[in-house]
């Protein structure tokens, strides 16, 4: 029997969300070019065994985008009456004066083509010091779909609206809330598992060994989410800088998979980044720490 090869395919690539829609795993990923404004546009990779993958290219309509001049990354997806909705950053801005921030495109399938659905950026401002990159879409066990999101070591959610054109006030009234944990810095991520919501995030520096994964456990999608240790960091000789990840659940056999990119040790090239899937062992309130495989 084949096993499952690290890195799952070829090429450099960074940031993958992962789903499972209509019998087949789908990742989503950022293109990992070294100059990273020259990203524009994203890629996914489809399989029904998580060996043998599809490529699709370029699975963003971008003329529905006039106003992104650089640099799209990080997606988020999610499937909402019979609707893909995808949520991914453009042109790293770096103030509230400069277009961009996180868009929506929605298709009727899993591979696309995404077309542009509001004409403008769904999130275009520093909120709580958020820069508004890094998008992940959590659906809640009965149907709210949360947006957790943010970079510069803020993180906040927000809960979509029905037709995902924008956001309902949460209990409070608020639209945005900061649950920003320790030792956050970008690329948050949920899951739910009997019960309790399981909230990741991505620490220390993306362009090199630095990067790992941290995690807290709630009883409410809006924390208070502790830091309860680390998900997954540098292992030698294996790879290092492990992070931004998604997840699937094989419900089959009840088993979780980390999907993330990591490094060669060595490569400094900060493009340098590839796609991998570890088992991850989640259970009584705790992830136990991921050991990175290079086939398994």
């Amino acid at each position: 029997m084949r096993g499952i090869k690290n890195p799952v395919v070829d090429g450099f690539y960074a940031d993958p969300e992962a789903r499972t829609y209509g019998g087949k795993h789908w990742v989503y990923v950022t293109r990992s070019i070294t100059e990273y404004t020259k990203q524009m546009n994203l890629e996914a990779f489809s399989s029904e065994n998580l060996i043998d993958w599809e490529k699709h290219e370029g699975i963003i309509e971008m003329k529905d985008f006039p106003w992104i001049w650089r640099a799209v990354w990080a997606p988020t997806i999610i499937e909402h009456k019979g609707k893909y909705y995808l949520i991914f950053a453009s042109n790293d801005i770096q103030s509230d004066e400069e277009t961009g921030g996180l868009e929506i495109a929605v298709a009727d399938t899993p591979e696309g083509p995404f077309r542009g659905y509001l004409g403008k950026p769904l999130v275009d401002k520093f909120i709580y010091g958020a820069q508004p990159i890094d998008a992940h879409l959590f659906k809640d066990d009965d149907g709210t779909i949360y947006l957790y999101y943010g970079g510069w070591r803020h993180c906040n959610v927000a809960k979509m609206n029905d037709d995902m054109t924008g956001f309902e006030p949460l209990p409070d009234g608020e639209i945005f809330r900061s649950i920003t944990p320790d030792r956050y810095v970008e690329g948050p991520c949920m899951l739910k598992k009997d019960g309790l919501y399981y909230f990741m995030w991505s620490m220390g520096n993306w362009t090199d060994g630095s990067y790992s994964v941290g995690y807290g456990v709630s009883e409410s999608p809006f924390g208070p989410f502790e830091n309860k240790g680390t998900v997954i960091q540098k292992q030698e000789p294996i790879a290092d800088g492990p992070g931004h990840h998604g997840f699937l659940h094989l419900e089959d056999t009840d088993e979780w998979l980390i999907v993330y990119h990591r490094r060669i040790i060595g490569d400094r090239d900060p493009g340098s980044r590839i796609l991998c899937i570890d088992k991850m062992d989640i259970r009584d309130g705790e992830i136990k720490p991921v050991t990175m495989t290079t086939e398994w």
